[in-house]
């Protein structure tokens, strides 16, 4: 890695340069540049023999090589690379221009097109056909593998970027995943919609609020942890699907699968439940797996997802027997599992030990896709209750590789119990009644549709399908503690 020194001289260097392209009366942060071609394009349509072609590309330099009379650049774009060849017999006026190009630097490159000696097709530029777009300043990666260091990889994203081909095609196929959503979603009839970012109570979710000001109205106000609650005001509105693909906020921690601002999809469809939403989930999955050009086994570090439809389908109760050994009901059993794996269980709900058990026995063995139904009804007030057995709710969460990738309910369409279901869920806080959100219980109270709601994190689903292993690696600016004196 290259020091300070090292640093300075080569900035150093192309400062002068740029200085020597200005004197050429060339701006050196270039003009518009119209009629380009993606690389993968003119290599696609590239003809043998045929010696009419010409093709005008625009990118930045990754490999210089200079021989003399001849300079070979590897341009890249957002589509891939391909070679420009500058021959001092071609190139009269611009052949000075030419000699002070380094690798970093952005170009428009036009001119014939042919193979060289070893095969490659090249972009032969003819006078009049190298365009200085932009100066590159600094030096860029050495010998242009990319970044070593993660960290300065996530905060030169800028740089990590064109570096590595492997995260920029990442961050393709996450734009592609999103596509997708969107474009079965809207084949269904679902309209997208947007929801408040800031509200006046934080709800949807049990998780700690980023709190903010609004002066104007000198109000307390939430960046929300969650749009559940406007969406469903919508079914009532008459709206029978809408989804939203948005960020949330949780002032919680960090780790490889927590970021404080993340983003989902959440849907919601009036007169569905949530075995419908499992449905839906299979299909999201399976046509994201489609639209990148996947198999239905999907390589995740050293294990292999099967997505396979259909996926499984198992009982809370029945994986936490399995995997812990204890009966859901056998509350001294539950206690004394939770001291034997340190969980301090005083004071804490039965319910809550019971999910803390599950979260630490159960989660991480389940690596193919498994959808766990029938959560315990106390931990979910906004889900309706199983008719069969009003101890457990209509919900499942998706896991796949030990992450939770959706959360889905049949929703709680009953005022009357969902005021009382907020009551309990507000029992001890610090926080009065009045932080319940009684507008939505009123919102109810005009009859919301039975109906199903489903959230999809668009991070996890990226890494399980890319093969990240953290969700640094498929968030554009993941948040990272400044650094510097004042950090220390």
């Amino acid at each position: 890695m290259a020091n300070q020194a090292d640093t300075d001289r080569f900035e150093q260097q192309r400062q002068e340069k740029l200085a020597r392209i200005a004197a050429l009366g060339i701006d050196p942060y270039g003009a518009r540049y119209d009629d380009v071609e993606p690389a993968a394009s003119v290599k696609a349509r590239y003809k043998e023999e045929d010696e009419s072609q010409r093709a005008r590309c625009a990118g930045r330099v990754v490999l210089l090589r200079d021989i003399g009379k001849l300079i070979f650049i590897t341009l890249r774009d957002r589509t891939g690379t391909i070679q420009v060849g500058l021959s001092k017999g071609l190139l009269t006026e611009q052949w000075p221009l030419a000699k002070l190009l380094d690798i970093g630097d952005i170009i428009g490159a036009s001119g014939k097109l042919g193979r060289t000696k070893t095969g490659e097709i090249t972009i032969w530029v003819e006078e009049g056909g190298l365009t200085f777009l932009s100066k590159c300043l600094f030096q860029p990666p050495e010998k242009f593998h990319g970044l070593a260091d993660v960290d300065q990889r996530y905060r030169q994203r800028y740089v990590d970027l064109w570096a590595n081909p492997d995260v920029l095609d990442r961050f393709l196929q996450r734009s592609e995943i999103v596509a997708t959503i969107r474009r079965l979603l809207f084949s269904q009839g679902f309209l997208e919609v947007e929801t408040p970012m800031m509200q006046t109570i934080a709800g949807g979710a049990a998780a700690k609020p980023f709190i903010t000001h609004h002066n104007a109205l000198d109000l307390e106000l939430y960046l929300r942890i969650s749009p559940e609650l406007f969406l469903k005001r919508l079914l009532v509105g008459g709206m029978e699907r809408v989804f939203e693909i948005n960020r949330n906020f949780r002032n919680e921690g960090l780790d490889r699968q927590h970021n404080p601002e993340f983003t989902m999809m959440e849907l919601y469809q009036a007169y569905a439940d949530y075995r419908v939403m499992m449905d839906i989930t299979e299909e999201i999955v399976s046509a994201c797996i489609e639209a990148l050009g996947l198999s239905t086994k999907v390589p995740f570090g050293e294990v292999q997802i099967d997505f396979t439809r259909p996926w499984r389908r198992a009982k809370y109760a029945d994986l936490l027997q399995e995997h812990s050994g204890c009966d859901i009901d056998d509350i001294p059993a539950i206690r004394a599992k939770a001291r034997a794996l340190q969980i301090e269980d005083a004071g804490m709900d039965d319910a809550v030990v019971v999910n803390e058990i599950f979260e630490a026995t159960v989660e991480d063995q389940l690596i193919a896709p498994t959808f766990v139904i029938d959560y315990p009804a106390v931990l979910c007030p906004l889900a309706k209750r199983s008719r069969t057995d009003p101890r457990y709710a209509e919900r499942f969460e998706l896991f796949v590789v030990g992450m939770e990738l959706a959360n889905a309910y049949t929703e709680l369409n009953d005022p009357a119990m969902q005021y009382e279901n907020f009551r309990h869920q507000l029992r001890g806080q610090d926080e009065s009644l009045t932080k319940m959100d009684m507008d939505y219980v009123t919102a109810l109270k005009y009859a919301m549709p039975p109906a199903g709601g489903l959230g999809i994190g668009i991070d996890r689903l990226v890494m399980v399908l890319t093969g990240a292993t953290t969700i640094r690696d498929v968030v554009l600016f993941p948040l990272l503690k400044p650094v510097g004196p004042e950090n220390k």
